[in-house]
């Protein structure tokens, strides 16, 4: 990269907020007072982001005489369902070409259910009122190389003759260039109903206010210290106080379990995102984009993109960083140099966006697992359940996890607790140094894939037969 690029670039970071553009809102609601004293409830939800607040909605809508109490550590949205991209995929397998190759028996069967959730997502932003800019867009995977396309369009044949394409197109390098037109662009498949497009904060706020008016007691900034069995129930420990509760689900994804045993299971990585300036009219029609789609492109380290309601781009991805031992603090949040690295990638996409500034720049981590999708599970002789690894796709996905929890409560048989990927959990991450020395390894080899023609190396093949991994 020429010196003279790399300030052409970053000059346009100069006025970049370190704050995630979404939770950066005069309209962001006050925290719920801290839990003070002992309360009890029939259903204890620990964490408040998506996989809690849908649990606790679900729950009461499935029985409104249900007492709830939600406990988040700080404020409700603050961690990854504030910080993320707002693509709200149907996928629960962290796209098709996961679920077909770990679960080909059930692939249709994981089709449907995701396909229900996001319609009843849908549902529920009309019925609660959840101001949160959804749009049922749909997303373009582009190529941007010529090997991409290839592996497009073979893929979409592969679709096709599974049964699985409906809904889906491929596009050609001249058909993508016109729904999006950037001059990287080599073919694209438009998956046109499975991904809808939201600000996920504003989803997450909306959520809380359809809780609260359902009467869920939700106390913020009130992090769970210890779970342990108090009689027939279980209770937590909290600073100042405690909950008693006859059942508890755990929606805390990336932080450490309060099931000690499941936290070998994630891994923390962190993820990075720029958002310019509100474009003009003339800017917008410099790149067409006139039906609004979510994009990624097919790279191994992949950049996801989409517009605002107030038409800005945000542009993140590439990037996935791993700190050795697992650690999560709010310093890895920012990362200049990365921070970088993207606005070059985004100008080399959108070159007729030149002059756009960048108005907020962040991080966050996701809880990788190594199967890359959700997995479920319960303790204290199934007074508990548990659901994370969402693995960056959980917009969507933590509805059915919140589901798949209330189901393992209840005891019951399910078409979402019968299957395979909610019965068996994925191989663990190995102690360090060993999960270190992998994941490098793994970036390593994804990088140099990107680079030779998307070629996979003996360790990557090696990954790919154990259905181990490590996602960008």
């Amino acid at each position: 990269m020429a010196p003279s690029a790399m300030s052409r670039w970053t000059k346009a970071l100069s006025e970049a907020q370190p704050v995630p553009y979404w939770l950066d809102d005069p309209g962001r609601p006050r925290p719920e007072p801290a839990l003070t004293g002992v309360e009890t409830c029939d259903l204890l939800v620990v964490g408040g982001g998506y996989s809690g607040l849908w649990t606790a909605l679900n729950a009461k809508e499935r029985d409104p005489q249900r007492d709830v109490v939600l406990l988040e550590g700080r404020e409700v949205g603050w961690a990854a369902s504030g910080r993320n991209g707002g693509f709200c995929a149907a996928s629960l397998t962290h796209g098709l070409s996961n679920g077909l190759t770990r679960w080909p028996d059930e692939i249709g069967k994981l089709q449907e259910l995701g396909a229900r959730n996001l319609d009843e997502i849908e549902k529920a932003v009309a019925r609660h009122d959840l101001d949160c800019e959804f749009e049922r867009t749909g997303e373009i995977d582009v190529a941007t190389e010529p090997y991409q396309a290839r592996e497009l369009r073979d893929w979409y044949e592969e679709l096709q003759d599974k049964g699985l394409a409906d809904g889906v197109d491929f596009l050609d390098a001249d058909a993508v260039r016109e729904q999006v037109d950037s001059p990287t662009f080599e073919a694209g498949l438009w998956d046109r109903r499975g991904v809808a497009m939201l600000n996920p904060a504003k989803l997450v706020w909306g959520l809380k206010r359809a809780c609260l008016g359902l009467g869920v007691r939700i106390y913020e900034n009130t992090p769970a210290l210890e779970l342990k069995s108090y009689g027939a129930g279980m209770a937590v420990r909290t600073p100042y106080g405690a909950v008693r509760a006859r059942k508890a689900a755990l929606g805390t994804n990336i932080f450490p379990s309060l099931v000690k045993r499941v936290r070998a299971y994630t891994v923390p990585v962190y993820d990075y995102a720029l958002m310019t300036e509100p474009l003009s009219d003339e800017q917008i029609e410099a790149i067409g984009w006139k039906n609004r789609q979510g994009l990624g492109d097919s790279a191994n380290q992949f950049h996801y993109f989409r517009l605002s309601a107030d038409n800005r781009i945000l542009w993140g991805g590439y990037d996935a960083v791993y700190q050795y031992g697992g650690r999560v603090r709010a310093e890895y949040d920012d990362r200049p140099e990365t921070y970088a690295k993207l606005a070059g990638h985004f100008f080399a996409c959108f070159p007729q966006l030149e002059g756009v500034r960048f108005t907020h720049a962040w991080g966050g981590a996701i809880d990788t697992c190594s199967r890359f999708s959700a997995f479920y599970g319960t303790a204290h002789r199934g007074r508990v359940a548990y659901a994370a690894g969402y693995t960056g796709l959980g917009v969507g996905a933590t509805r059915f996890g919140a589901d798949v929890m209330l189901d393992l409560l209840a005891g019951q048989t399910t078409e979402r607790t019968s299957l395979e990927m909610v019965r068996r959990k994925p191989l663990p991450f190995p102690p360090e140094p060993f999960a270190w020395t992998g994941i490098a390894l793994t970036k390593w080899s994804l990088a140099r894939a990107d680079s030779h023609g998307g070629r996979r190396n003996l360790w990557l093949r090696t990954m790919d037969k154990l259905g181990l991994g490590f996602d960008s």
